[in-house]
């Protein structure tokens, strides 16, 4: 395990049991997140961001076969001792009681089915903190009103009484984010934690998460189909398509210097006020069924840059620096030359100008 990853997984595979039938939904994932950075996951619906954060966490479907792979944490103890936990082999009581809350905590997308409706919000916060940690009840009540003003609550004592329903949206977030901080993990994995909120408030949760994350030191994955969202708060990008990484890279690298069709699609779809198209660019086709494992590129059908190969053999992950890869045989020494389109290659100069690059 590399000296400075906090986590990484290898090779990970999972298919699910289904009426219809196996479904290979990830399909050799690799992918690590350092001490202190953030790192998202970002592709279609479908794609397999979820599934693969929530095999780390034990919070798999039952229907759901881990093949083969292996996610590794590396666990700082009380005493400050290391050791490196495969969370794969551990019993999944243990890994909830151990570990979930403690080491790795998870936000939702949607806080209300994160939070208990009929119980007030200031013991749903001291619950984690009863179980997690060794305070007394007034401890963690104190503690608990603590984490409402860290998160940005406004009169945390009188909050501590409501239920959910009485908070807005991004105050009810901001009450989840509160419980995930209250075992003090390592790692956050945030699940499209603003996807439910509208925009002002969206940007407001993405500040909080990034002070945050600054203040108690923490390793972050952000799990998000919203590009505009990376671009404000990732270090490094894994792009995502039916199952696999197929483009992994820094945040300048993914946004200004792609090398994959599926994320040109990506970048291609985001809205742009300088654009000369009348209409927003979508990606052809959809993806794949993984009832029937595609043979070669699954993007192939998608990518009018496919060459012959594609449909014969999936592409491995070509390098191009020591931080960026991506899967297409398009970076092979033997294929052919190609062009950008057009509208995506005046849209990256655009972008590199105004950051300075």
């Amino acid at each position: 395990m590399n000296e400075k990853a906090i986590l990484e997984i290898h090779d990970l595979d999972i298919s699910f049991r289904t009426n219809a039938g196996s479904v290979h939904a990830i399909r050799g994932v690799d992918l690590d997140l350092q001490q202190g950075e953030t790192v998202a996951i970002v592709g279609e619906s479908g794609s397999g961001k979820s599934v693969t954060m929530k095999a780390a966490t034990g919070l798999l479907d039952s229907n759901a076969t881990v093949n083969r792979g292996q996610v590794l944490y590396r666990c700082r103890e009380e005493d400050g001792t290391e050791r490196i936990i495969d969370l794969l082999r551990l019993p999944k009581k243990v890994l909830r009681r151990d570990i979930n809350g403690r080491h790795i905590a998870m936000v939702f997308q949607d806080p209300m089915t994160s939070l208990d409706p009929t119980m007030q919000i200031g013991k749903q916060i001291m619950e984690g903190l009863l179980l997690h940690t060794p305070l007394g009840r007034q401890e963690a009540q104190a503690r608990a009103v603590e984490l409402l003003e860290l998160v940005g609550i406004p009169q945390p004592e009188k909050r501590m009484k409501n239920y959910p329903h009485q908070l807005s949206g991004g105050m009810r977030q901001r009450v989840v984010i509160a419980i995930a901080l209250s075992g003090n993990p390592d790692i956050l994995i945030c699940d499209e934690p603003t996807t439910a909120l509208d925009v002002t408030i969206q940007a407001k949760i993405l500040d909080l998460i990034k002070d945050i994350q600054h203040r108690m030191g923490l390793s972050v994955i952000y799990i998000t189909h919203d590009l505009g969202v990376v671009a404000k708060v990732a270090d490094y990008v894994n792009v995502m398509y039916a199952g696999k990484i197929v483009e992994v890279g820094n945040v300048n690298e993914i946004f200004y210097d792609p090398r994959h069709p599926y994320t040109w699609g990506l970048l291609s779809a985001m809205p742009d006020l300088e654009t000369d198209d009348e209409r927003l660019y979508s990606i052809p086709g959809s993806p794949p069924n993984l009832l029937h494992e595609p043979r070669g590129d699954a993007f192939a059908p998608r990518n009018a840059f496919a060459l012959t190969i594609d449909e014969k053999a999936a592409p491995p992950l070509f390098k191009i620096t020591d931080t960026h890869y991506a899967a297409t045989w398009l970076l092979h020494p033997d294929a052919p030359k190609f062009e950008l389109p057009p509208e995506l290659r005046a849209r990256l100069e655009r972008a590199r100008k105004e950051a300075g690059l």
